[in-house]
């Protein structure tokens, strides 16, 4: 039977939410903006890149502006995900460190051409410009979280203040993946370089004092 409006009028946010169709609009969504920017890319270049028909598109977003706060949203939902690292023993702070490291800076790599956008949209949209805040700090101040636990139990002494680590610790995560997106071939080096000087800010790296007490060995060198 054919889907009526109606029929997508009844379905379930959750539905709509994980619906594959929405996921390659997404997709598409970003490559296309990513080309063309906001001003100069379409409903139509969206469908297309996508595979997905223009009245798939509206059972999903209003415009192309909504679907761009959605882009905006998933970019911030992704840097907060690539601080879970599933998988890496949470009392090992090296390993902790090389897998968060390793993420966020594979997250700005990919993401790298609609973080620019997304910037400059920024400038004329309070809406982007929320998302765009959220982008920059909530990241940010979940390290620092993190930190402040990890020197409560003993595990770091930070060379300064929590935060301002987590601000070095992005900043050295975005100029490493500037040169990830040019040469994908240096993600390995770029990695470790960025774990190690982490390390050492985090007072956690094997030539701290608290690693030489641990008889923590030192990180290889390439």
């Amino acid at each position: 039977m054919a889907r009526t409006h109606k029929t997508w009028a009844v379905r379930t946010a959750r539905d709509r939410t994980e619906a594959p169709a929405r996921a390659r609009l997404l997709d598409a969504a970003e490559t296309v903006f990513a080309r063309l920017g906001l001003g100069g890319a379409t409903v139509a270049d969206i469908t297309a890149e996508a595979g997905v028909s223009r009245a798939g598109f509206y059972v999903y977003f209003a415009s192309k502006e909504e679907i761009f706060r959605v882009l905006a949203a998933r970019v911030r939902d992704a840097f907060l995900a690539a601080q879970e690292v599933p998988g890496v023993d949470a009392d090992d702070t090296c390993a902790v460190a090389e897998a968060s490291v390793g993420a966020v800076i594979a997250a700005h790599a990919r993401h790298r051409p609609l973080l620019a956008l997304l910037e400059q949209q920024a400038r004329t949209d309070p809406d982007v410009r929320r998302l765009w805040d959220e982008i920059r700090e909530r990241p940010v101040h979940r390290h620092a979280r993190y930190i402040r636990r990890l020197t409560d139990r003993g595990a770091a002494a930070p060379v300064v203040e929590p935060l301002a680590v987590a601000h070095a610790v992005g900043g050295m995560c975005v100029e490493a993946a500037r040169r990830v997106a040019a040469r994908p071939d240096l993600y390995d080096t770029v990695v470790q370089d960025v774990t190690t000087m982490y390390l050492h800010l985090l007072g956690a790296g094997p030539d701290s004092p608290r690693g030489q007490r641990d008889g923590v060995e030192p990180t290889s060198q390439s």
